[in-house]
Formats: structure tokens, sequence, C-alpha cells
């Protein structure tokens, strides 16, 4: 192989979203160079590419030098121009924009797609492929619904075949490795009745290049015996989220070849398991606050009094001698409400406060420069839902477990005609994270409504923040999401956990070194 450059080995990202795959390489650094440069990152969504282009912004300065406008901006004190136009700060913003390009894979123009990459990579061989196409087509949830709507649209989606993109550019660049990731409903979807899964490893091992590629797994040693041997449970790696998606490791024939460990200690090249980090130690050190409370169905205004009021109007509820609710998980409530009092804050896009962050996650996340934390503001509930979570969560922490409707007292229960029989959808869907376990899986849906997202801190009563989602993701507090809180929280969802792509990055460049021996 081919020396590596000392400003870091060559990435690009594609399908990149708001930017967690590439903000775990680029984090990797040694003293006060980045071991891997993200060359080009491109994302079709023009919010998404505004957050990505900000942390290519980020990335650009110096290791430990950036400018204090950065930090004036995230809080809100000036614009995204002023930043932009900062005398510290614009010798670095065409460098972050020839990063972050805004473009849709497969529809736009080729020519232009990879006269950038080309432009990027400057003739490096030995370079990182890293992406995830986009997983609608293939996702549980996404299939039901796409096929039960429109077999025939479902078939012709071309979203199956996202990853032919990703193939092309694979097959026009041949990367020393490639990191693909995605849903785990790939692994079962279907596609004019064959497994989507065969063909795609298939095409990736064989890209038609003229080279081959070892296709192997960051969890299991050596080689596949199923596709499941594909999926890592990032809880099992000390995610504090039971995230669990496939992501294929492609290491090209000729690199693998110059590496004996691959085949003799292939144990050397998978990621090492760790104690699970729990919901409440990734939100440790945020400021409490109470949710607020939207009026278009019941009638209060917000206020921290009628907020309170809606409290105590959902423990009568909870009280009544025919609802049914364990006396312990009764008791929490009445605790939860008589403590609510001392939440007087919904929050805001900048909270100045001094946060105190504990546990093996604090210096990953925490940031001192940022004098507080940025885009921690509830929803608004409406007091019907206060009610649900006020016992929902007084049930999880007496518990230990989130309610399934059939735990609810009957008052409880939304107005839906099926609530209560055998085929009601969904029997979770007041869904609270568990204090002392890895949260639940944050996907996009968290956009719409914060009912699988119920904070474990009943007094609180309320959904959990963009900071806090993003938190439980391992995005550190210092990474702003453009867009309105709906956009901000689908980026979120939408991203692969920033500290679990550092682990794999850290696997890629173990590989990378091992061949330049």
């Amino acid at each position: 192989m081919t020396s590596i450059k000392t400003q870091g080995i060559p990435v690009i990202d594609l399908f990149a979203g708001p930017g967690g795959l590439c903000e775990g390489f680029a984090s990797l650094v040694r003293g006060v160079t980045r071991e891997f440069d993200i060359r080009v990152s491109i994302e079709k969504d023009p919010v998404a590419h505004k957050t990505l282009s900000l942390r290519a912004l980020f990335r650009s300065f110096p290791v430990g030098k950036v400018p204090e406008a950065y930090y004036q901006y995230i809080r809100g004190e000036i614009s995204r121009n002023q930043l932009e136009n900062d005398p510290a700060v614009v010798p670095f913003v065409s460098k972050a924009y020839s990063e972050a390009r805004c473009a849709e894979l497969g529809k736009d123009d080729h020519s232009e797609i990879d006269g950038w990459i080309r432009e990027g990579l400057a003739g490096a061989k030995d370079w990182v492929l890293i992406g995830g196409p986009p997983c609608q087509a293939y996702s549980l949830a996404g299939r039901a619904r796409m096929r039960g709507n429109n077999p025939k649209e479902f078939e012709a989606d071309k979203r199956h075949f996202l990853y032919r993109e990703y193939l092309r550019i694979i097959k026009q660049f041949s990367p020393a490795i490639f990191v693909m990731e995605n849903v785990k409903g790939m692994l079962t979807s279907q596609h004019s009745g064959a497994p989507i899964f065969d063909r795609i490893l298939g095409d990736l091992r064989s890209p038609g290049n003229g080279y081959e590629y070892l296709i192997r797994s960051f969890v299991v040693p050596g080689e596949i015996q199923n596709p499941g041997d594909f999926v890592i449970k990032s809880e099992e790696f000390g995610i504090p989220q039971s995230r669990h998606r496939v992501i294929l490791f492609g290491i090209r024939a000729d690199v693998a070849e110059s590496i004996p460990d691959l085949i003799q200690h292939p144990e050397k090249f998978s990621l090492a398991t760790a104690p699970r980090v729990t919901a409440m130690e990734a939100l440790d050190g945020l400021p409490a606050l109470r949710s607020k409370l939207s009026n278009r169905f019941d009638g209060m205004p917000d206020s921290i009094s009628n907020w309170q009021k809606a409290l105590v109007n959902g423990l009568k509820i909870i009280e009544k001698k025919k609802s049914g609710v364990p006396i312990r998980v009764l008791e929490r409530a009445q605790w939860a409400v008589t403590k609510s009092w001392i939440h007087k804050s919904t929050g805001g896009l900048f909270i100045k406060s001094d946060v105190s962050i504990g546990g093996v996650l604090a210096s990953w996340y925490h940031d001192s420069r940022i004098g507080g934390v940025t885009l921690h503001e509830t929803r608004s509930h409406m007091e019907s839902d206060l009610y649900r979570y006020l016992f929902a969560s007084s049930f999880a922490r007496e518990e230990k477990r989130s309610p399934r409707l059939s735990d609810f007292p009957q008052t409880l229960l939304p107005s839906h005609e099926n609530v209560g029989s055998d085929s009601t959808p969904f029997l979770d869907r007041f869904r609270v994270q568990l204090r002392n376990q890895p949260s639940t899986t944050i996907v996009s849906h968290i956009a719409k409504d914060g009912h699988y997202y119920i904070h474990p801190e009943p007094s609180q009563c309320r959904s959990l923040t963009v900071r806090e989602a993003a938190r439980l993701q391992t995005f550190p507090d210092n990474y702003f999401f453009e867009g309105n809180r709906t956009q901000q929280y689908h980026q979120v969802g939408n991203a692969v956990p920033p500290l679990l792509a550092r682990k794999i990055a850290e696997i890629v460049l173990r590989l990378l070194q091992s061949a330049r021996r």
C-alpha cells in the first residue's frame, strides 16, 4: 500500500444525513492531527446539509482552536452569516463547503459528484468510503406501509436500489475499505420475490472494477455464517441506546492479503464489548424541565400554574379506587406531583448553566466553552397526554418496565375504537425510557410526537428534548442541529451514533495501519 498522508486518511461519506458516521471517524485525533480526514460528505436534504456543513466548518479549524464565534452562533447570539464572516472563521469556510455537498445521489449529475470525489481524494488509493443508503424500503414499518398502500409502487420504489449508487462509487474509485450501514429489515427485505440482501452482498463482493472485496462483520470474527452476523447491537458496546443496525465492513482483496491477522487473528478487528450505559447516565447534567401545556383541545393556556393543575387532575384520575393502579405506582405519582413544583423552566434554544456531567461518557459529551446547553426545550403536550405521561413514568419507575395499554386505567386510554382489544396496534404507544437501562431506538418518528420517548423522571412529565435525544444518540453537546425543532428531531433520529462510529473507525484505522507494515 501507499503511505498514508499526515493530514489523515481520506474519507468519503455518502447519504451523510447530519453527519453522525463521519463525526465518529473525524473524532479520532493523535496530538493535533485527525487520523481520518473527511474529504467529501454528501446529503440531499437541505436542512440536514446545513447541519453537515456547520460541523464540517467546526472540523476545519485546527484541533482545539475553535473560534469563539462558533459558540456565539450555537448560543443564538449571532447569525450563520455573521459566523461565516467572522475574521477568525473566513479562512475555513470554503474548505467546509467543499467537504459538505448538497446533492441527491442516484438522481443528480454523476459527473459533478464524481468530480467532487476525485478532487477530494487527490489521487489517494488507500481511502475509506462510509455511508448508509436510505432505509425506508427496507425497514419493517416502511415495507408494511408501502406494500399495503400500493404493492406495484413498492416494487418500483427506487430506494430498493440506492445502494447501487454506493456500489457505483466503489466501482469507480476502489476504496481500500468501505463501511455501509442500514436497518435490520434489509436482511429480510425482498424484491420481485428474491432476497435483496443476497443481491447486495454479491454486488459488493464483486463490484466489477477488477477488484474483489471481503465482506466482514464488526462483531463476529472471521467468515460470516449467517446474515444476522452483520447486526451490531449498540447497547453491547457502550452506547446508551438499544439500536440494532446492519453494518457491512468491506475490505479490498489486495489490502486483505497484506494483513495476515485478518485470517489468523480476526478478533483483532472486531468491536470490543463494553459495560452498558444507561439512559440516565447519558442525560446526566442536563437541566430538569417541565413540559409546556398545549391548549389545542383542553382549553388551558400554558403557564406553570396551569401545568401543575393538569398534573393534579391527572393524579386524581390515578387515585380513583376503581383505577386499579398499584399502590406503589400511585405513591410515586403523588411524590412526582409534589416535586413538580420545583420545575419552573421549559428550557430554550440555549440555557446558560453550569453543566456537570458524570459517568464514562462525560469527556465525550462535555464542552465547557458552550457555557450551558443548546436545543434543550420541551414540547407542548395536551393535558390528557400529561395524565398518561404521569401514570406511565410513575409505573415505569416502580415496575422497571414501560407500561402497555393493558396496564393503563380505563379512563386514561386513548379514544381509539380498538383500544383494549388484541388487535390494538402499538400496545406500547406510550413508552417510557427506563432510568437504569439503555434507551430504546431513537428513530425519525420522534419528530412526530413524543409518546415513544417519555422522560424517565415522573415529576418532569414530558417527552425528550432534542438535546436529550442527541445525547442518547451520543452526539457531543457542541454538535448543533439546524432547522426547526421537528427537523432537528428528524435529523437526530436518522443518524448513526457518533460514538459507535468512532469505535468502528478505530478498527478501520487498526486494519489500515496493519496493512502498512
